[in-house]
């Protein structure tokens, strides 16, 4: 009890700094509007009058992975109402694709009067968190009003097992408070059995994310797209980049421009209030850059193309030849990004050293030949120069790493499974 009063006293003297990183306008990032009285719990009643299964997606990332399981939950019982809750409003914004297959709420934050107002006009039935977002009052206010609590497609690397076990104390209060935790690896298993969590709570279901289905519109849109930026030039895309990627990626296409004048690089950033600056970073470099948003004629002059949109990665990989995957040549700052999608597009994967949160994922590609490694952004233009003069070695990552994420689907019939026991 003392613990969470201490961890309680801390969230209300940090909360006015996170909510004025989450609330802060930022170019292209969506508004909350009237919404963000949802934060307190302040929370609109369901249309469906029947208990939904609710969803915790967090960000971005979750709610792309949370859509093939909503999806398989609707096709086994269509009437069932679905609540998926996002923190941030770029999540939101990939929730409202779904339209009327589900309802969305923004999260409360972690006090317990927040999270009891959200609880009252919402009546959820189970509760279902989308990789590991753990909070202490939550989890404790909803076990308390006994909803069954899983963790579905938990990871948990090693980094951030050793910063958990670092507030043991903490951990310890939400351990009892889950029901099951659907993991993706017996590694992310074993590390939360580190931390104190039963043998019986633990299922290891696999990675959802191999149970991508790449839809026939998206291969299509690629395929448009790869028409108006040029059918015959090289076109590779960094996919997902993060403060001081971008200058290494746009380095990198300067030392490729001097073999191959007409290749393309799509560059994509991670968060969409970067996107006016790595276009004005693009300029001061000297490239002829387009915009995607900008709908501007893509020309043979044309050496970058920003990916400025927010839903459309899949699209911009299929018209690649060659994708590297952001977030892995910033340090161990963000430990990578997820190379199930390219490789389910057939798109070789170049990646850097830094992968982390997806390291069990990267290895069994690395060990397979199924994906480069690369230390740099001069490695990095030597494999992207190499793939592009070398077809049979791009088919030959390619087919590696379709093969990879055909064997290791099955993970969304597991978790449905488990989810429903």
């Amino acid at each position: 009890m003392l613990i969470r009063i201490l961890y309680t006293l801390l969230l209300a003297l940090a909360s006015p700094f996170l909510l004025f990183g989450l609330y802060k306008s930022k170019p292209n990032k969506p508004k909350f509007g009237r919404r963000w009285k949802e934060h307190f719990g302040i929370t609109p009643k369901l249309e469906a009058t029947e208990r939904p299964i609710w969803i915790h997606a967090v960000s971005v990332g979750e709610s792309i992975a949370a859509i093939p399981l909503i999806k398989a939950l609707k096709k086994h019982d269509p009437a069932q109402p679905i609540l998926v809750t996002t923190t941030t409003s770029t999540g939101a914004e990939q929730i409202a694709k779904l339209g009327q297959l589900v309802e969305h709420r923004y999260m409360p934050i972690d006090f317990g009067f927040a999270v009891k107002g959200f609880l009252k006009s919402t009546r959820p039935k189970q509760m279902l968190i989308i990789e590991t977002e753990l909070w202490p009052n939550t989890l404790r206010t909803v076990h308390d009003s006994e909803i069954p609590i899983t963790v579905v497609n938990a990871r948990l690397s090693e980094k951030s097992c050793k910063n958990y076990a670092k507030v043991q104390p903490l951990f310890n209060l939400l351990v009892p408070c889950l029901d099951k935790v659907l993991c993706q690896t017996e590694s992310d298993a074993e590390r939360f059995k580190r931390l104190g969590v039963e043998k019986n709570k633990l299922f290891v279901t696999g990675s959802i994310k191999f149970d991508i289905q790449i839809s026939e519109e998206v291969k299509e849109k690629g395929k448009a797209l790869r028409t108006e930026l040029g059918i015959k030039r090289p076109i590779w895309i960094a996919a997902s980049t993060h403060k001081g990627e971008d200058e290494q990626m746009l380095e990198a296409h300067k030392k490729i421009l001097e073999s191959h004048p007409n290749a393309l690089l799509i560059l994509v950033p991670r968060h969409p209030e970067r996107f006016d600056n790595v276009f004005e970073l693009c300029q001061k470099l000297g490239f002829e850059a387009a915009r995607r948003t900008s709908r501007t004629e893509v020309t043979e002059s044309t050496q970058v193309y920003l990916g400025d949109t927010m839903g459309e990665m899949l699209v911009l990989m299929g018209a690649a030849d060659i994708c590297f995957m952001g977030g892995s040549l910033v340090g161990d700052k963000v430990g990578g990004h997820n190379v199930l999608e390219p490789a389910a597009l057939g798109v070789p994967i170049i990646n850097g050293p830094s992968y982390f949160n997806f390291k069990e994922i990267v290895d069994s590609f690395v060990k397979e030949c199924g994906l480069i490694i690369v230390e740099d952004r001069l490695t990095l233009a030597k494999a992207i120069i190499q793939l592009i003069e070398s077809p049979e070695k791009c088919i030959a990552y390619h087919t590696a790493g379709s093969k990879i994420v055909n064997m290791n689907q099955g993970a969304l019939k597991n978790t449905i499974l488990e989810v429903l026991n």
